[in-house]
């Protein structure tokens, strides 16, 4: 029996697409978000307005749907643990724990296999001037938690760069120092995994990104075979080494010879994976539904080639020139106000029609 109605915490763009994607398979959402005029409630049937971790509140969306998941990382873990306790959650609490802390993220994907960057703890200035040493002075610095499209980061090319003050800057909170990566290309694949264990992995993403920001994705990437399916057989091990039903997506640096080095995970639907609306059938949204509500996982197959390009801020002045183009998809996220960094909406440009 299926799931009928869908909590979702959070109400950003992807609560928006997941939203979307339910209410196409005749599913019923309820959306959890502070904000009352978030851009997944206007495709929401219902929205409960109060902050992640409200007790009233998830009670309240427990008691009111059959399956609840989430479209960010920063989800408190405890909210989920408690929404766990009176109806399924997924993807489960355990990957929301891994995923909000790199040092914990890192050692996970090092007992599944998974090869990451060398990294040390930072706790301290001393921690950060040690590691360094280690690393031959280069390396970087990012916060252990709530980090994203570049946040919360210090590059150190050399010993010349000095790191008096760093930790203090980054708030003298918990830090990670990852050594760098000598990658030719950064790649991604988003997967899904089904309540019966089943697998369904998308063409891997080639990624450029602007200022931390993801800017575009290219598919197909471009690497060997044997590297795209280096990166399916991880996602493969990731998924069930945590029991995941759901969507996620996995980044990797590829090195000059295609071995892969990972990057980070993302336990929900991924920017990366934007494109799959306009170039498979079942796009990652659809694919997360289904996962979650217990239908089989649909074909993960690409029928084009085709680049996605994320608008930022004022890119949305170019949607006028987007939709004069053929075979563009051009997605909206229902946001008013464009701010630097900001992501306003992507569009996808079909390459092909059919793969060669």
């Amino acid at each position: 029996m299926t799931s009928r109605t869908i909590g979702i915490i959070g109400g950003g763009q992807l609560g928006r697409m997941l939203a979307a994607a339910a209410g196409r398979l005749n599913f019923r959402t309820i959306i959890l978000e502070p904000q009352a005029d978030c851009p997944a409630a206007q495709f929401a049937n219902r929205q409960i307005v109060a902050a992640y971790d409200d007790r009233q509140a998830l009670a309240e969306l427990a008691a009111s749907c059959d399956v609840v998941t989430y479209e960010f990382e920063n989800v408190p873990v405890d909210a989920a643990a408690i929404l766990a306790l009176s109806v399924p959650v997924y993807p489960p609490p355990t990957a929301l724990e891994v995923a909000q802390d790199r040092i914990t993220e890192k050692a996970f994907l090092n007992r599944c296999g998974i090869p990451t960057a060398r990294y040390h703890a930072v706790d301290s200035q001393a921690d950060l001037e040690a590691a360094l040493t280690d690393f031959a002075g280069a390396g970087v610095l990012k916060t252990r938690r709530m980090g994203y499209d570049g946040k919360g980061q210090r590059v150190f090319r050399s010993a010349e760069d000095s790191p008096g003050g760093a930790f203090a800057a980054l708030g003298g909170v918990p830090l990670i120092l990852e050594s760098l990566v000598p990658f030719t290309r950064e790649i991604s694949v988003i997967a899904a995994r089904g309540m019966g264990g089943k697998v369904a992995c998308y063409d891997p993403a080639e990624n450029v990104h602007c200022d931390g920001i993801l800017d575009t994705s290219t598919i197909p990437a471009a690497i060997s075979d044997a590297t795209a399916e280096a990166a399916r057989s991880a996602a493969e091990k990731l998924l069930a080494a945590l029991d995941y039903v759901g969507v996620v997506g996995i980044e990797f640096f590829v090195l000059p010879d295609g071995d892969l080095v990972a990057n980070e995970i993302a336990p929900r639907v991924h920017n990366s994976g934007h494109w799959t609306e306009a170039a498979c059938v079942v796009s990652q949204f659809e694919q997360h539904i289904r996962a979650i509500a217990a239908l089989p996982l649909g074909d993960p197959a690409r029928h084009s080639d085709c680049i996605m390009t994320n608008l930022i801020g004022d890119d949305i002045d170019s949607v006028p020139a987007w939709l004069s183009r053929p075979n563009v998809l051009v997605h909206l996220y229902g946001k008013t106000e464009a701010r630097p960094g900001r992501k306003m909406g992507h569009v996808t440009e079909l390459k092909s029609e059919e793969k060669p």
